[in-house]
């Protein structure tokens, strides 16, 4: 009785199925509906665009037609084939009724290549047009190769920007911080941000994560009481430090630079001293009470051969010893080279008194 009990029960489900399936089979579409999953704010289809490619698909009505001659799993491919369609999914219910539920893509980046064109990309890596309708506020890249085929560095350097736009969305503080983000020749990538006068350097897409959380640490610990302008250049592309600087330039150049500034420098400074060796002035030549130190004999000569030219009312007296005088080396006031009858009184210090040798002359 158990078996038995069993196989009515099964053999009565089986028959309600077939007669649903029959009744289906013969029933028409009564109504259908069309449901949009994906972003709210970046809605790049709407139902009007899926109802006319459904239209499109059947070529006529889609109310009031069989249910067999529906094609769902056609249908399904049709919707996804377009652009701004991730996934389509139809199925009639009991009452048929065609439902149509359509995910679109949703765009995480926008992307700028190096010859201006752009276009978006989508949480996979997958490349989105741009829509007339709307504008999608997302994080910005710029300087992407500008390439119809994408070689492996290309997909890649892809791969790394759509790591980074994913980071950039999923965190509401850097997707308010985030202005834009370029793309340096190298492959590397430095962020704008919205707040502060500074670029970020954030380097290669290895350890994004990493690289954002020891940004938002300086931010916490230094910007937050030096203030966001204070530094030019935050540098956090190296494992377990931040460089700040407070100038934004180019090191090679300014090295260059400096090195152009040291030898301009040299070349003044030699300049400069051949332009004074050349305008010397003849050494002053002082009077004997003046100075303990004899003038130049050169110039000496020169004044005594030449009289004419020596215009001073007290001109300079030889101060040569007369023959038969010796001169010593420690003598050093002229007036000791000339003994005089009758001794004058110095103005200011008397002179040593020197003895008398005994040739006659002093020592």
């Amino acid at each position: 009785m158990f078996v038995a009990v069993w196989l009515c029960i099964g053999g009565g489900m089986f028959i309600l199925l077939m007669a649903a399936i029959s009744t289906k089979k013969k029933g028409h579409c009564s109504d259908y509906i069309i449901t949009l999953k994906g972003a709210d704010k970046n809605l790049f289809i709407d139902q009007k665009d899926v109802e006319q490619l459904l239209k499109k698909a059947t070529k006529g009505v889609i109310k009031g037609e069989p249910v067999v001659s529906f094609n769902l799993h056609e249908l399904e491919q049709m919707l996804e084939h377009n652009t701004w369609i991730d996934e389509a999914e139809l199925y009639f219910d009991n009452k048929d009724v065609l439902h149509v539920t359509v995910t679109e893509k949703e765009p995480v980046a926008r992307v700028f290549t190096t010859a201006g064109n752009s276009f978006y990309i989508d949480s996979i890596g997958n490349k989105i047009p741009l829509s007339d309708k709307l504008s999608a506020r997302v994080p910005v890249f710029t300087g992407f190769p500008e390439k119809k085929k994408l070689t492996a560095k290309d997909s890649v350097l892809l791969e790394e920007l759509r790591t980074i736009a994913n980071h950039v969305n999923n965190d509401p503080f850097w997707q308010s911080q985030v202005a834009q983000i370029d793309i340096t020749p190298e492959r590397n990538f430095e962020m704008v941000p919205v707040v502060g006068n500074h670029l970020v350097k954030l380097g290669n897409g290895e350890n994004i994560h990493q690289k954002f959380h020891r940004l938002m640490v300086f931010y916490k610990q230094v910007l937050s009481k030096t203030g966001f302008d204070k530094y030019k250049i935050i540098d956090v592309q190296y494992k377990g430090q931040v460089v700040a600087s407070k100038y934004a330039g180019n090191a090679k150049i300014d090295s260059i630079q400096l090195r152009k500034n040291v030898e301009k420098l040299l070349r003044q400074s030699i300049e400069a001293e051949n332009d004074t060796v050349v305008r010397a002035l003849p050494p002053v030549v002082k009077l004997e009470n003046d100075s303990a130190t004899a003038p130049d004999p050169s110039l000496q000569d020169n004044l005594m051969n030449n009289p004419a030219k020596n215009k001073s009312p007290n001109p300079l007296k030889s101060t040569l010893p007369k023959p038969g005088t010796k001169k010593d080396n420690n003598v050093t006031n002229n007036k000791d080279l000339k003994p005089k009858p009758t001794p004058k009184k110095p103005k200011a210090v008397m002179p040593a008194k020197v003895p008398e040798d005994t040739n006659g002359g002093y020592n």
